[in-house]
């Protein structure tokens, strides 16, 4: 069994995650529009709005509300400006080489849709006849997709923006609470008009049936490994590999896995990346970027971003004129789109003298190579010896540019909490 195939490759996809409301002291698609140059020099590949609908007034949290609570699913919140400036962010985006997905919420409505006035029908009701969401969350309400006029209204509200916009594609919240067979009719219907990309909001290992249908989904598993990691009894390396072994199997996730160490989630409610990780956060970052699968990266993480964003408020991101891990990612990101070793699907451990410490691993097609050094560890290791005699050739480190000959010498110095990333 083998990966359904991407409309692009998926080994050198990256999507950048836009908060809107937080990226700028405007908080508009306009002021977004000027930072659009600098993300295409750093590389992105793909934008992710988050939810670019109006939100609801009755059960609002907050100032302005959750992104998450649409009253309308066919026009652009004012909050952030106007349909044309979406669009002239869209055209942009295109002109620069950088597609465009948006945020799309099918699973529930805010409480005031107009649908709760104009199809009633569309929503599932509880023992009183009221509507209702089954989470938990008093901001929403839930739709019924046993209700096919339902199905084909989500559909022509998401060809909309197709239409108007140019979009390329869904990332897609809560995707699992949505039927599979939805998502299914919903990329029949849809990607014979474009080419499209589909990111799902679910772990791929405990949602496979819906991977049968999305292009990747969020290594939701991975991320809390990583930050138990980081506790005295789980820091050991091949307790990771056990994880990444079954994300790599196609039996078990027959789409692609997005690596990331923040989001608008993970941000807002449990932390940023140096709260979660500390000093772990950057070699992660490297890893996300370099084993095989998708890419993904939340707002003002080049600045480095260190505050939890307020999800409900206006909270912007403190930009300066050259965000510090600009050029890290920068470097990652060139080196993912251009290096013949990031068109296979295939990462080699190699073992080394530490090794429940070292993630080590090899990426290779026809002569060319990245080779990939983790230290996971606050230890300083003078003497990381790679015990692999397939490791061999002449390589350049990506960040300092230093040259080694790893068949002469394999052994490297790693700083506590480093990473490498050797390429031939």
């Amino acid at each position: 069994m083998s990966r359904h195939p991407l409309p692009h490759q998926a080994s050198r996809i990256s999507v950048y995650e836009v908060n809107t409301r937080q990226y700028t002291n405007e908080g508009t698609f306009e002021a977004f529009g000027r930072h659009l140059p600098r993300l295409a020099d750093m590389g992105v590949d793909i934008l992710w709005f988050m939810p670019v609908t109006p939100i609801s007034v009755k059960g609002r949290k907050g100032s302005l509300g959750s992104y998450y609570a649409a009253s309308d699913h066919r026009s652009v919140n004012p909050e952030f400006g106007r349909l044309g400036d979406l669009q002239a962010v869209v055209a942009e985006a295109h002109r620069l080489g950088m597609r465009v997905i948006i945020d799309w919420v099918a699973n529930h409505t805010g409480c005031d849709h107009h649908w709760t006035l104009t199809r009633p029908d569309f929503y599932k009701r509880n023992e009183e006849g009221a509507f209702y969401d089954a989470h938990g969350w008093d901001d929403v309400i839930d739709l019924d997709y046993g209700n096919a006029d339902l199905r084909r209204e989500m559909i022509a509200s998401m060809r909309w923006w197709i239409d108007q916009c140019g979009i390329d594609g869904f990332r897609c919240d809560m995707a699992m609470l949505t039927p599979a067979d939805f998502w299914a009719e919903a990329r029949a219907a849809l990607d014979p008009i474009k080419p499209l990309f589909w990111l799902a909001e679910l772990d791929p290992l405990e949602n496979p049936d819906h991977m049968l249908v999305f292009d990747a989904g969020y290594a939701w598993r991975w991320m809390h490994a990583t930050r138990e990691f980081l506790e005295p009894w789980h820091h050991q390396v091949h307790q990771l590999e056990d994880i990444l072994h079954r994300y790599a199997d196609p039996r078990q996730n027959p789409g692609w896995p997005a690596w990331f160490t923040s989001n608008h989630d993970e941000n807002s409610w449990n932390g940023t990346e140096y709260e979660k990780y500390g000093g772990m956060a950057l070699p992660l970052a490297v890893f996300s970027c370099t084993w095989p699968g998708i890419f993904l990266m939340y707002s003002g993480q080049e600045l480095p971003n260190r505050k939890r964003l307020a999800f409900f408020d206006r909270d912007p991101i403190g930009w300066t004129d050259a965000p510090a891990l600009h050029d890290f990612f920068k470097g990652l990101l060139q080196l993912r789109a251009t290096h013949p070793a990031f068109s296979t699907d295939r990462a080699l451990r190699l073992h080394g003298s530490h090794d429940s410490q070292v993630l080590c691993f090899l990426r290779e097609t026809e002569g060319r190579a990245i080779l990939v050094v983790l230290n996971f560890s606050s230890y300083r290791h003078w003497d990381f010896s790679i015990r692999d005699e397939r490791l061999s050739g002449t390589f350049t480190e990506l960040f300092t540019e230093s040259r080694q000959d790893f068949s002469a010498d394999r052994s490297i110095d790693l700083e506590p909490w480093s990473y490498q990333v050797w390429h031939r």
